[in-house]
C-alpha cells in the first residue's frame, strides 16, 4: 500500500491505475477508523481493481463550537487498518494541502436539501462536505465513491451534487454498521462516557420503535416521529435535537408512510452528538427489517 500526501500524488496513482484500465474504487474518510470505515474499503476491493482511502479531517464542516481540535485521529493505526483491508493508496493531506490559500472564498452551496435536520442544526456544515468531497472528486477523477448510509443526509447531498454538477462519479451508499447491541458505529463513540454509552442505544431503539409501529399498521409520520422521540426523550442523558420522516431522496416531510421513506434522529449524549437513521418500508412485514442498514 502507497501513501501520498499530495493532492499531486493522488492524481498521479489514479491516472497510472486507469492507463492500466483498472477501475478506482474511491472511500473518503475522515478517518479513525472503525469497522464502518473498513467494510466500505473491503466493498471497494471487492467490486474495483484499485482502492484509494482519503483521510482528512475537514475544518470547513465544523462549526466553531464543535469539536474539530478534538476529533479522533490516529493515522498510523489508520494506515495499517486500511492496508489489511485492501486499500492500495492512501491519501492523508495536511489542511494546506487540500486548502493552499486558507479558508477558500469559492464554495459548493448544497442548496435546499443541505439547509434542513443536519443543516439547519450545523449551519454550513454541507457546503463544507460538498467543497472538500468536489475538491477530492476532481482530484480522483472517474471513479465509484462509496459512503455509508448513516450519514443517510449526506448521503443523498452528495448524490445531488454528483448529478447537478455532472462529476464522472459513481456514488455507493453502504449500509450501516452496528455495535451487537444496535448502536451505529462513530467515531465519536468513543468520547461516551459508559452511563452516556447506555443511553446511546435510545437512539436505535426509537427509530426500531417506529419501524414496529409501522409494521403493525400506523402510517400517520407524527405518530411515527413521535414514538422515536418519547424513546429518546425517557434517557436523562440524551438531548433530542430531531426525529424525522421525510422522503428518502428530497428529505421533504411526508405526512403517511405510502410508499418507503427515511426515519433520522439526531441527539446529544452527553458532549458528543449522534445520529442515526433506518428504513421505514410499509411493504416490510411484522418480522421488520435488519436493524434498518436498508437499500441505499
Amino acid at each position: 500500500m502507497e501513501v501520498t500526501r499530495t493532492r499531486k500524488g493522488l492524481r498521479a496513482f489514479t491516472a497510472a491505475q486507469r492507463a492500466m484500465r483498472k477501475a478506482v474504487g474511491f472511500v473518503p474518510t475522515m478517518g479513525f477508523f472503525h469497522e464502518g470505515h473498513l467494510s466500505l474499503i473491503r466493498r471497494a476491493r471487492e467490486e474495483r481493481g484499485a482502492v484509494v482511502v482519503s483521510i482528512f479531517v475537514n475544518p470547513l464542516q465544523f462549526g466553531p463550537s464543535e469539536d474539530f481540535g478534538s476529533y479522533p485521529r490516529d493515522l498510523d493505526r489508520d494506515l495499517e487498518l486500511a492496508r489489511e483491508a485492501g486499500a492500495d493508496l492512501v491519501f492523508a493531506p495536511e489542511v494546506d494541502e487540500m486548502y493552499p490559500g486558507g479558508r477558500p472564498e469559492i464554495t459548493v452551496d448544497p442548496g435546499a436539501l443541505g439547509d434542513r435536520y443536519e443543516g439547519a442544526s450545523r449551519p454550513g456544515h454541507f457546503r463544507g462536505v460538498c467543497t472538500v468531497v468536489a475538491k477530492l472528486f476532481q482530484t480522483v477523477g472517474p471513479s465509484r465513491a462509496y459512503f455509508g448510509e448513516k450519514d443517510w443526509q449526506q448521503l443523498a447531498v452528495i448524490r445531488r451534487m454528483v448529478a447537478d454538477l455532472a462529476f464522472p462519479i459513481d456514488v455507493a451508499g453502504c449500509p450501516i454498521v452496528r455495535e451487537p447491541d444496535g448502536l451505529a458505529m462513530s467515531s465519536r463513540n468513543v468520547y461516551l462516557s459508559p452511563d452516556e454509552r447506555s443511553a446511546a442505544l435510545s437512539l436505535s431503539r426509537g427509530l426500531l420503535a417506529a419501524v414496529g409501529r409501522l409494521a403493525a399498521g400506523e402510517r400517520s409520520s407524527a405518530a411515527l416521529e413521535a414514538a422515536i422521540a418519547e424513546t429518546v426523550d425517557a434517557e436523562r442523558l440524551v438531548d433530542l435535537d430531531y426525529a424525522a420522516v421525510v422522503d428518502a431522496e428530497t428529505f421533504d416531510e411526508v405526512e403517511e408512510v405510502a410508499r418507503p421513506a427515511r426515519a433520522l434522529v439526531a441527539a446529544r449524549v452527553g458532549k458528543p452528538r449522534l445520529i442515526d437513521n433506518m428504513l421505514l418500508d410499509p411493504a416490510v412485514g411484522e418480522n421488520g427489517p435488519d436493524m434498518g442498514t436498508g437499500a441505499s
